[in-house]
């Protein structure tokens, strides 16, 4: 594990020092550099909150020149082992949007929601479909997960109210933007990296009794707001250069704002799905109908801006074969088709004591490959 995260990645965090105070920091290996005592007195103001808040603010130019400064840092430096420090949440979030980006994803779910019409709406293949989530829960890797309680209503159609009972998961990839734009100024697909600071791995946790009460016809609310656990590691963009990849093909022309053909951004990133430490799914992001470059352009094409801090995620990741699912929802196929994990134990949905854990690599700049700070969260009773 530790040479996924060798001079080629270099994620940044945010951790309790053993100093006590919050630093900023960078991996490599196993171990951890304080940027907020190592960084050069040009870039000192950068790293003296212990977030990574002031950096994304700084922008592209100053992304890559601290970056290029890293390996230099390392060299000879005084590290830290990560067992020897408690990770937090590395950036202030400002807004979260959670996207709906996979067709086998989108695909599945419309065949198990509304078995009698066809899977896709109509808008589908023309926009990125997506929702506003909320800041505010989104959580650091590791942080327990408590089972939200919520409506629901039972094949009967007596409405009730109690934990959910069909709590699920997204195996998903988020992007942190740092870059802002101004209000009124769309940011075209072309200007994603002049934005985007990095990626990580994101769970949004799903309460899916709660969510299909609820989301017609608004659609999601409490049944995704309650938890959105988040990598306490995020991979710069440039670590990723080496994974871009073009999209799948598409059947359906897009606007022009939207055509991202001289500008691809499908990135080749292989995400692990891990339950009770057995492996249960291979969902892979290549095969993501939509990109991050065009969820951006979409986001702000009315006018919306973006700020440093900005959150959004891709929504479920889903290949085409079954065990390349990224919920729980999918796996089980709304509870019809149980799984029986290697210890006999049978899993539709979450039950509390249970762990999700989040892995992923991609090809790494120079060959080899990198890791992506995994997600992991352990489910408490409501």
């Amino acid at each position: 594990m530790s040479d996924l995260f060798g001079v080629q990645n270099l994620p940044y965090g945010s951790a309790i020092w053993p100093d006590g105070r919050q630093h900023t920091v960078v991996r490599i290996g196993s171990s951890a550099l304080s940027l907020t005592t190592a960084a050069p007195p040009e870039f000192a103001e950068l790293f003296a909150d212990g977030t990574l808040d002031r950096l994304l603010a700084a922008g592209r130019a100053t992304w890559t020149n601290v970056r290029a400064l890293l390996p230099s840092l390392i060299e000879g430096a005084e590290l830290v082992a990560l067992a020897d420090l408690e990770m937090v949440l590395p950036f202030t979030v400002a807004d979260y949007v959670d996207f709906y980006a996979s067709e086998h994803h989108a695909t599945n779910v419309g065949r198990l929601f509304r078995p009698d019409e066809e899977p896709l709406k109509p808008n589908w293949k023309h926009l990125p479909v997506g929702y506003h989530g909320r800041a505010g829960t989104v959580v650091v890797s590791g942080t327990p997960i408590r089972r939200p309680h919520g409506q629901t209503r039972g094949a009967d159609g007596t409405v009730g109210f109690g934990p959910s009972r069909r709590l699920d998961i997204e195996a998903e990839l988020g992007f942190v933007v740092g870059t802002p734009s101004p209000l009124g100024d769309p940011v075209p697909v072309a200007d994603f990296a002049e934005h985007v600071f990095g990626v990580c791995l994101v769970n949004d946790w799903s309460a899916r009794d709660i969510q299909a009460w609820e989301y017609v016809p608004l659609g999601p609310f409490l049944g995704k707001s309650f938890a959105t656990s988040v990598s306490a590691w995020i991979t710069p963009l440039d670590a990723l250069a080496a994974a871009r990849v073009p999209a799948p093909p598409r059947d359906v022309a897009v606007l022009p704002y939207l055509d991202d053909s001289a500008h691809p951004w499908g990135l080749d990133i292989a995400v692990e799905v891990w339950l009770n430490g057995e492996l249960i799914s291979r969902p892979p992001f290549a095969g993501m109908y939509w990109t991050p470059a065009q969820m951006l352009a979409h986001l702000t094409v009315n006018g919306a801006n973006v700020r440093p801090g900005d959150l959004f995620a891709s929504g479920t990741i889903s290949g085409p074969r079954p065990d390349e699912r990224g919920s729980l929802l999918e796996l089980s196929w709304g509870g019809a088709e149980p799984l029986t994990l290697d210890d006999g134990a049978v899993r539709t949905f979450l039950q509390d004591g249970d762990e999700v854990v989040l892995r992923a690599t991609a090809p790494g700049v120079g060959g080899g490959r990198i890791g992506l700070g995994e997600v992991s969260g352990r489910i408490r009773p409501s």
